[in-house]
């Protein structure tokens, strides 16, 4: 450990006879480089500090364990002292959003078969001596230290302590340290070492616990707020305030119940959403399968996968046969997937000959094609003979993708929300007040020879005043009412705090399938080619006449037949079932692998054409798409014909490249362009029929390389990725109101693009650049920028650590979007972090994203200031559901576990409903609190002007502020409905500005000075009697009555001054109920100040109303200016748009003022033209140097034809030729 990271470290406490020095290790990382990563201090109990902390205990009256109980850390460093990791009973961890975490080490002994856990005892040390590796956490024949391994449980993972690297180490599966090879020698685990290693890694479940009521009731009881809440009613009671007192704690026992129920129901969703289990057929030692339940597996268990498939219980290698999966749980999109067994050379699954490639350590990124995931669905296998299908078991439990996810549902980044944190921040200077208060209270008695009981009653009693306790419930109820209106909508709630968050919403991310889309595309229609130009369009494909360019449809595909259902990518799928053709796949016994019987196509019984004999077609050979190479290709041949086909499909622009140039029609780019920019999905077809020398064998064991190329263009498929009809129109709604729009998918980037444009959220004008970041054959990561409309527009490089560009991009005249793969934006989060910050705030298009990933953009754009939420259907977006401010799920399953809103009808037209009710819900609460604090202030200043007299307000006085007044209008402020139409901005956030901090310190001097006037001004009336103190504590008074009466108005004055309307709430008649509230308030009040009758009333209320019934009337009158004082100053001063602009800009212009890191980076790109770098098309070639294999596409036309010595920029153009830009 270096120097620089000890200091980041705790300060090493000393013990009585012992200094630990930092040397020793107490302070290290765990996951260190990772998402992951965590600092670990090692403590070790120490009973004398024990023992001081419990006479602590005694001596503060309970205060002291309830604040060790908030702050885990503060009990550990009092209770322990630090040690060395490798003695360490205890770790205290503190993760990267600092949250801190207390685990216990754990010491497993073996004896035999059979297994002890134990806790380690305070004076136990781990021998030094042995230097062992105790956790080589990988089973390879040795696996943990056989006597002794220490261990520790934190967010559901295990870490093992190894003695060789003095440090602990997160327990691994199978999918590291091994080469692919060394799967395929595995052999069949014994009872007692599946036993042994069940140990390790625990049951093979995602054990999601639901909470007893018991633990729930005691966690909710001991929160700060209830605990303040039980303080005050404690006080209140004793001071004999009982009813307001019981209200109180009515109220907090009701929340209570309903915290409990809503976190339990959320739990148990989540458990009956997650947990599943079956039974397995396991392979023993002896070769022999036998039947076990999924709990029981561990890594390095071969399990069978079952014939007619099954759901994967935990993640496994491939080992035997083919299995078609179905992974919408990690991608979101329902494409039954092939997953080939893991090659015995470790090779990739490619189409070149594998036995070229030497053994090479697995990877789970590099061989996801031999992985089966946990949670996804295996539909069907496929086998060799009689052989099962055999996967070896890698990962388990909470270490499999299932479980990761999970995690990351359980354990998200918290939501930095700043209201609330300015919250915490006023409640801070309230409590100062108190306490000011508090020491006034007591000198003032003390001076005045007041009893002991009733100085500390009435000091405690300005603390809640101060203070107040109702302040919570009262924020929760514009969330209340927010919720219930959602809930007329269909869109439920199981995080009511999320509701204020939405309200300052500026970026909304979506995913496509089935949120922005609908399930399915539609084919449009065929454009073949004739004598090397486009035909008509076709509408109806099942019309085309015997060609190449209906047999490529027909063959080129990679569909299945699944219980007697064509399935496959949803593309193929609809591309074959537009031709009324039939697909025929072996039966049982000719599927087996030895078996040389082909997949057979032809035209079915509906099918207009009636040569059906002469149109049959075996399809031998497929090439499988790849990404990377953007196409795919078969080789077939006609039943009875001599040779064979090849039919290619892919990217229009790298199937033309792929072909002849005589072929290609001369308006290929026009005709290309006229429906991709109208949001049609377009596919290429291209054919060639192979030598007549090449047989079955050789077919076989070809490479793609050899064969794609030199082909004949047949023409373009047009398809339509159909929107939701409600999509565009919540756009545009969104874009009008500045809240920015994500389109985040697991689909391909040229079908989310085209969605993009589609619905709007790339206008038709803006230019889309594609961000392609790829690490080169020498390990050099290389950074790409495309355009992906201009096929004519060259490419930009940018090289790690390099000088900078060395292709030019032309000057951007216009707006610009970036569209990212998956792949790349690892490479940008790798190698140029500084760009991902860029391509964050200009991106708009995200495709084939992982679940990760899209929580990782969540994370990037929360951090770079943005408030997001997240609108999505599918497993695959959990992650980034739980990490958004606002998670928004169109889905009953998992997505709705993760997200706190869930829309019951099936399309985005919920988002903005969210985002009215949350910015109605924020400045309800905005103006609640802001509301609640000039109440307790207000009040404050009351009781401390009476207070000077030894008097204070009556119990029933305070009843009618608190109950009749208070509570009315705080429950009925918040029924204002929001306002129909999005703002451009998002209502403020921030308590803790200028503005809020001036509107309130002006109104409560106005509510001040007004008490003030009317205390004074009635102490010089000639009919004016002074207060004598009285041992009955009965405070009836003239000067009572006075502070009393401009009080209860200013309570009043206060609501109707904070409820604020447009622009993103209803204008505040609108909202009946509180006006019925003010009326009733307002009058009742007036009577009670003026007209206090009968006298029994007054006598309740302790009133000594001034004499002459015109004295009273002036309370009115000070009541009506400072109602007009009030709201003309937060009307036309604080709520003034030019006032509040003019002065944003003095404090910025002459302070330092702190922007937002998104707005600092819009400003920088549109402040430097030169960026992304602008270099004269002459440049284009002189540095053109790209470290590219033979040929690549760059997706929009452009070509790049490279070596190592050279590079040329090459494009499509209407000649048809290749010709140098």
């Amino acid at each position: 450990m270096n120097e620089s990271d000890k200091g980041e470290y705790h300060q090493v406490k000393k013990e009585d006879d012992l200094v630990i020095s930092m040397e020793q290790k107490n302070v290290t990382y765990l996951n260190k480089g990772t998402d992951d990563q965590m600092e670990i201090t090692g403590y070790r109990l120490n009973r004398m500090k024990r023992l001081l902390v419990y006479v602590g205990y005694l001596l503060t009256g309970g205060i002291l364990p309830l604040v060790l109980y908030w702050c885990p850390q503060w009990y550990i460093r009092c209770t322990h002292s630090q040690s060395h990791l490798a003695e360490a009973t205890r770790v205290l961890l503190k993760d990267q959003y600092k949250r801190w975490f207390v685990a216990e080490v754990m010491l497993v002994t073996k004896d035999g078969t059979r297994v002890k856990i134990i806790r380690p005892t305070p004076t136990f040390s781990f021998s030094k001596r042995r230097r062992k590796a105790t956790a080589d956490l990988v089973y390879q024949g040795n696996g943990p230290d056989e006597n002794l391994t220490r261990y520790f449980t934190v967010k559901k993972m295990k870490y093992f302590w190894n003695n060789e690297a003095q440090e602990f180490q997160r327990l691994k599966g199978l999918e590291d340290d091994m080469t692919c090879s060394q799967f395929h020698t595995l052999q069949g685990l014994s009872v007692a070492e599946q036993c042994r290693r069940r140990v390790t890694y625990g049951a093979n479940s995602i054990a999601v616990h639901v909470k007893p009521v018991a633990y729930l009731l005691f966690k909710e009881i001991l929160s700060p707020f209830y605990v303040f809440q039980a303080f005050s009613a404690s006080v209140w009671f004793s001071d004999e305030y009982e009813i307001y007192a019981a209200c109180i704690v009515f109220l907090s026992t009701l929340s209570i119940i309903v915290s409990i129920y809503q976190t339990r129901k959320m739990q148990r969703a989540l458990r009956n959403t997650i947990q599943s289990s079956t039974l397995v057929s396991v392979c023993r030692e002896n070769g022999e399968f036998v039947e076990i339940h999924s709990d029981d597996l561990v890594p390095g268990d071969i399990i069978e996968i079952p014939r007619r498939g099954c759901m994967m219980q935990c993640d496994a290698v491939l080992l035997t046969g083919n299995c078609i999966v179905n992974e919408s749980m990690l991608t979101g999109e329902s494409v039954p997937i092939t997953k080939t067994p893991l090659p015995n050379s470790g090779a990739p699954a490619v189409e070149s000959n594998q036995s070229d490639h030497p053994d090479v350590k697995f990877h789970m990124k590099d061989h996801a094609k031999h992985v089966l995931f946990c949670g996804t669905e295996v539909i069907q296998t496929r086998f060799y003979g009689n052989q099962k299908v055999k996967a070896v078991v890698i990962r388990t439990g909470f270490y499999t993708s299932k479980g990761e996810l999970v995690r990351s549902i359980m354990y998200p980044k918290p939501a930095d929300f700043k209201f609330e944190r300015d919250t915490y921040i006023f409640v801070g200077v309230l409590a100062i007040i108190a306490g000011l208060g508090f020491i006034y209270t007591i000198i003032l008695e003390v001076h005045n020879g007041e009893d002991v009981s009733d100085i500390i009653l009435h000091a405690l009693d300005i603390v809640t005043i101060a203070v107040p306790p109702a302040l919570p419930a009262a924020l929760t109820v514009g969330i209340v009412f927010a919720q219930q209106r959602m809930k007329n909508h269909q869109i439920y709630c199981i995080s009511p705090r999320s509701i204020n968050v939405c309200g300052g919403i500026n970026a909304v991310c979506f995913d496509k399938t089935g949120t922005l889309t609908e399930d399915g595309l539609m084919m449009q229609g065929v454009i073949p080619t004739k004598n090397n130009s486009f035909d008509d369009e076709i509408l109806d494909p099942s019309l085309l006449q015997p060609s190449p360019i209906l047999v490529g449809m027909a063959t080129c595909h990679s569909l299945t037949v699944i219980d007697n259902c064509i399935a496959g990518d949803p593309l193929d799928v609809i591309m074959f079932n537009s031709l009324n053709w039939e697909l025929e796949e072996p039966g049982e016994e000719e599927s087996r692998f030895d078996m040389m019987v082909p997949t057979v196509v032809y035209p079915g019984s509906s099918s207009p054409l009636k040569t059906k004999e002469d149109l049959q077609y075996g399809v031998i050979k497929q090439f499988t798409f790849s990404s990377g190479l953007q196409r795919m290709s078969v080789v077939a041949r006609r039943l009875n014909g001599q040779n064979f086909e090849l039919y290619t499909k892919g990217a229009p622009e790298m199937i033309a490249s792929l072909c002849k140039p005589d072929t290609v029609p001369a308006d290929f780019q026009e005709k290309l362009m006229s429906y991709t920019q109208h949001g049609y999905r377009v596919i290429a077809m291209a054919w060639k029929e192979l030598p007549s020398k090449i047989n079955y064998v050789k077919v076989q064991r070809i490479p793609r390389e050899q064969v794609e190329k030199n082909l004949n263009f047949l023409g373009l498929l047009v398809m339509e990725n159909k929107l939701k009809p409600e999509t565009t129109p919540v756009i545009n709604e969104l874009k009008e109101a500045n809240i920015r729009c994500i389109m985040v998918t697991g689909d391909n980037i040229l079908t989310a693009i085209s969605v993009a444009r589609e619905c709007r959220m790339v206008d038709s004008a803006d230019q889309i650049i594609l961000v392609e970041a790829a690490m080169t054959k020498n390990s050099t990561p290389s950074l790409n920028f495309v355009y992906a409309d201009d096929k004519t527009k060259p490419v930009e490089e940018v090289k790690s650590g390099g000088s900078g560009s060395l292709i030019q991009i032309e000057e951007l005249d216009q707006v610009f979007h970036f569209a990212v793969e998956g792949k790349s934006w690892s490479v940008l989060q790798k190698h140029y972090p500084e760009v991902l910050s860029k391509v964050a705030v200009k991106g708009t298009v995200f495709a084939r994203m992982s679940p990760e990933q899209k929580g990782q953009l969540v994370e990037i754009l929360q951090d770079l200031g943005y408030y997001v939420g997240m609108c999505g259907d599918g497993a695959n977006d959990c992650g980034a559901l739980k990490m958004a401010h606002a998670g928004i799920s169109l889905s009953e399953a998992e997505a709705s576990v993760a997200s706190p809103f869930t829309s019951k009808v099936p399309n985005i037209e919920c988002v903005p409903n969210v985002i009215r009710q949350g910015r109605a819900a924020l400045v309800t609460s905005y103006g609640i609190f802001k509301y609640m604090a000039c109440y307790s202030l207000t009040q404050f200043v009351s009781v401390s002007i009476l207070y000077w007299l030894s008097a204070s307000l009556t119990d029933p006085e305070f009843l009618y502020i608190d109950l009749f007044l208070l509570s009315t209008l705080s429950i009925t402020f918040g029924r204002t409905h929001p306002y129909p139409e999005l703002a451009k901005e998002p209502p403020p956030i921030s308590l803790t500005n200028i503005f809020p901090i001036m509107s309130l310190v002006l109104q409560m001097i106005i509510q001040a000075s007004a008490q003030a006037f009317c205390y004074l001004h009635i102490k010089s009336q000639s009919w004016f009697e002074p207060f004598e103190e009285n041992p009955d504590d009965d405070y009836w008074s003239y000067e009572n009555t006075a502070i009393f009466s401009i009080s209860a108005y200013q309570y009043i004055i206060l609501a109707v001054t904070f409820s604020k309307g447009y622009p993103y709430r209803k204008n505040m008649f609108t909202n009946y109920w509180f006006l019925l509230n003010v009326v009733v308030c307002v009058l009742t009040t007036v009577w009670v100040t003026i007209y206090p009758e009968p006298e029994g009333f007054k006598n309740l209320m302790e009133l000594r109303p001034a004499e002459p019934i015109s004295y009273r009337l002036l309370y009115v009158g000070i009541a009506a200016a400072n109602f007009l004082l009030s709201v003309l100053i937060e009307t036309y001063i604080f709520d003034n748009p030019f006032l509040r602009s003019r002065c944003s800009q003095f404090i910025n212009h002459y302070f330092q003022h702190r922007e937002v890191k998104y707005k600092t980076i819009e400003r920088e790109i549109t402040e430097n033209p030169d960026w992304p770098p602008v270099k004269s098309s002459s440049d284009v070639m002189g540095n053109g140097y790209m470290r590219l294999d033979s040929i690549n596409s760059n997706g929009d036309g452009t070509l790049l034809y490279t070596s190592d010595s050279e590079a040329e920029v090459k494009s499509l153009t209407s000649s048809s030729s290749l010709t140098k830009i």
